[in-house]
């Protein structure tokens, strides 16, 4: 089983930056794809951002050219580098990563328990 813990997330005023951190933990032999997702209330949660082991990258229309994704394989870390925050950013952001326990292991999705950021006008 693997664990992923976010940390990073707080209230900012619009146009500010935030950084979100996600590490993963636990029985992992690799990880694939790690991603952002955020959802707020009555919504569906949607992605943000993701990126592959190889580091392509991925991003919702909504945050490209604020939003930064990145990662650190060897601390099993992803991170979220949020500028230029709109109050419409506002949501609980959720990391995500697709992970193994050994090399012939089925991949699996694991989700963080979110972390809130909440933009003021």
């Amino acid at each position: 089983q693997a664990q992923l813990v976010e940390s990073g997330g707080g209230l900012v005023q619009a146009g500010g930056s935030l950084r979100l951190s996600c590490a993963a933990s636990g029985s992992i032999s690799s990880i694939s794809t790690m991603g952002w997702y955020r959802q707020t209330p009555g919504k569906q949660r949607k992605l943000v951002a993701s990126i592959r082991s190889s580091d392509n990258t991925n991003y919702a229309d909504s945050v490209k050219g604020r939003f930064t994704i990145s990662r650190d394989n060897a601390k099993n870390t992803v991170y979220l580098q949020m500028a230029s925050l709109k109050p419409e950013d506002t949501a609980v952001y959720y990391c995500t990563a697709t992970a193994r326990r050994y090399y012939w292991s089925s991949w699996a999705d694991y989700w963080g328990q979110g972390t809130q950021v909440t933009v003021s006008s």
